[in-house]
């Protein structure tokens, strides 16, 4: 339907909150999303927004994106919004994607999602969501 966010990696979320509101952009909320092992913020951009995403653990998908990047963060992924997350992940698995997420887990804000792996995208982590009803 459009791009609904675009995931950054940062290395400490409350020092990039004051950086993107210096750049005027809204703060819609922080949340911890212990499944991830993650805290995010959301900001507002346009239709869309800028989630930022910051490790609570060395483990995590996004301290393993920053080790990878020697230290720094950057564009992490990028998520485009469907209706129904279970319907699309069928459609592009039968489209031959590969995936991450084989069915929809939970993400931010109580969303539901499903990552697409890079080898299927030519490099680019994407993500599929729904927003919460």
């Amino acid at each position: 339907n459009k791009i609904d966010h675009i995931g950054i990696a940062v290395t400490d979320l409350d020092e990039a909150i004051e950086t993107y509101k210096k750049l005027g952009m809204e703060l819609l909320g922080t949340e911890t999303v212990d499944d991830q092992k993650v805290r995010t913020a959301f900001f507002k951009v346009g239709e869309s927004c800028f989630e930022l995403l910051e490790a609570t653990d060395p483990s995590s998908p996004i301290a393993r994106y920053i080790e990878k990047n020697a230290g720094r963060g950057g564009i992490q992924h990028i998520a485009m919004q469907v209706d129904d997350v279970d319907a699309e992940i069928e459609r592009l698995k039968g489209e031959g994607f590969l995936m991450i997420d084989e069915t929809a887990r939970d993400g931010a804000h109580g969303n539901r999602i499903a990552f697409l792996h890079p080898k299927s995208t030519h490099g680019t982590l994407l993500e599929v969501c729904a927003r919460k009803k």
